[in-house]
């Protein structure tokens, strides 16, 4: 039986796009453990460090960065999620 890769999500609080990425991988009954950034600097840079990038939302799946909303969102609709997800 396969397994889901654990998920991480940098988010901040009222960010539309990470409320979708989020929606997203609820409706596929995917848990993920959510980093809130907005008041936390050393989260932030965490994530800038690791992404490489300052926006929200920075997705993982694994060890592996998905980038964005729009990258997780490319996912799915080329079929590739599920893929990705599964260990």
């Amino acid at each position: 039986m396969s397994q889901i890769k654990p998920v991480t999500i940098y988010t901040t609080q009222f960010c539309p796009y990470c409320i979708r990425a989020k929606r997203l991988l609820e409706s596929k009954e995917v848990g993920f453990e959510e980093i809130k950034v907005d008041f936390d600097p050393p989260k932030r840079g965490e994530m800038m460090e690791r992404s490489g990038r300052r926006t929200v939302p920075q997705i993982w799946i694994g060890d592996q960065h998905i980038g964005g909303c729009d990258e997780l969102y490319a996912l799915e609709r080329t079929g590739n999620l599920d893929a990705v997800l599964v260990e």
